[in-house]
């Protein structure tokens, strides 16, 4: 189409515009308040404007470009200039060499092996790079605000009405790690302000202002993502979510190590019901010799570290271990439909309900040990619901999850 006029131009690119900005609304939903929709053209323009300086500071130049089947575009990067190195305690740092791994480091792997979608193209990134999925102008305008892109809403805790869990959880000692395979989904989310998530908490501190936590799993969420692909994912806060750690690779903090595995990047394949099942690994544990966090992800992929040194409490050691799900549910008089794990009750078990399996924690001597202390907690049961069981072949292991809205939670 070609525009004859500068001002139809002008008025095309301002109902673009328009349509960018204004707000998704689920038709499910009936409790958002219309007030909060109205479109207002100032508000939008320093909304762009707030976007594209924060694209500016996050984006890092890339020595190869690799566009995936899913619609992702992963950008390859140096290593020395990725995001973790514009932090105050990290400029002018390189990644460090590999740590030593805990002991009795074993895993049983099922045989078909979990990848992500864009490396089922014919490239990758070399060496000295690491994969980095591109952040677009759409995904930063689809946050409620520029400035909470990529960090969870405010406080999550175990108390809190909006977020809701059913979790594994180990309490009462000094933790230095924890380890688990957790079969990968793709739970439905209803509302682009809601998210489905399973994963590793690593937490010290309380649960106040001063909550330090580490995390690792896959989630399904359209307003960080804008789809409903299960992706890999790292966050981490220093003071409850308030103002510090993000997703991924969204602000400075991880420092990633890898050129294979891009975070934030699609997970496949995915479990289907009573059919295959497949699973991720993931272990997260502290390197004796310089005290910073590891992560490892499938059967012993190093993936990067959070330097010790961004953290209060989780300098030293953790205090508790949580292992399950989270969903958001942002209704109001009834509850959400959003699905966790699988969108099946506990009760169903294996191909059917969602499941965490050969959970470990690593102890002071930087050796991986069955869980002896473990507790459950499901703040709603009858949304989403959990069960622990141990054997020979899975050692402590949960099934969790649930359908959200039904008959038992109206």
């Amino acid at each position: 189409m070609i525009f004859s006029s500068p001002i139809i131009f002008s008025f095309v690119s301002f109902l673009l515009l328009v349509f960018l900005l204004t707000p998704v609304v689920s038709l499910e939903s009936g409790d958002h308040n219309p007030v909060n929709q109205t479109f207002r053209p100032r508000d939008a323009t320093r909304k762009l404007q707030r976007a594209r300086a924060y694209l500016r500071k996050i984006s890092k130049p890339a020595v190869k470009t690799i566009q995936s089947p899913d619609g992702d575009v992963i950008e390859c990067v140096l290593s020395h200039l990725q995001p973790a190195f514009d932090h105050p305690l990290l400029k002018g740092q390189k990644p460090l060499e590999p740590p030593e791994r805990p002991k009795h480091n074993e895993s049983i792997d099922f045989s078909t092996e979990v990848i992500q979608a864009w490396m089922n193209t014919s490239e990758s990134c070399p060496q000295g790079t690491i994969p980095i999925r591109k952040t677009t102008e759409q995904d930063v305008l689809r946050a409620s605000s520029v400035r909470r892109f990529g960090r969870k809403i405010r406080r999550r805790d175990t108390t809190s009405n909006d977020h809701e869990h059913a979790v594994a959880f180990a309490t009462g000692d000094q933790y230095y790690g924890a380890k688990a395979s957790i079969n990968v989904w793709a739970p439905r989310v209803i509302d682009q302000y809601e998210f489905s998530l399973s994963q590793v908490w690593v937490i010290s501190g309380s649960f106040g202002n001063d909550l330090n936590t580490i995390e690792a799993g896959w989630q399904v969420s359209p307003e960080l993502y804008g789809d409903n692909y299960p992706r890999f994912f790292t966050y981490w806060t220093t003071d409850a979510y308030q103002t510090t750690g993000c997703y991924n690779l969204l602000c400075s903090g991880f420092v990633q190590t890898n050129n294979k595995i891009a975070i934030g990047a699609a997970i496949s394949p995915r479990s289907s019901y009573n059919n295959k099942q497949f699973d991720i690994g993931i272990m997260i544990w502290k390197d004796p010799k310089h005290g910073h966090w590891w992560l490892e992800f499938g059967s012993g992929l190093l993936i990067g570290y959070w330097p010790s040194y961004l953290f209060s409490h989780l300098r030293d050691h953790a205090n508790m271990i949580q292992f399950g799900g989270e969903i958001v549910n942002s209704r109001s008089g009834y509850h959400t439909s959003t699905q966790m794990g699988s969108g099946h009750f506990a009760e169903e078990g294996f191909g059917k309900a969602s499941y965490f399996r050969n959970m470990q924690i690593v102890d002071w001597d930087n050796s991986l040990l069955p869980l002896s202390n473990l507790r459950l907690l499901a703040d709603h049961p009858n949304c989403y619901d959990i069960r622990a069981g141990r054997n020979n072949v899975w050692g402590n292991y949960i099934y969790y999850g649930g359908p959200g809205r039904n008959q038992r939670c109206p």
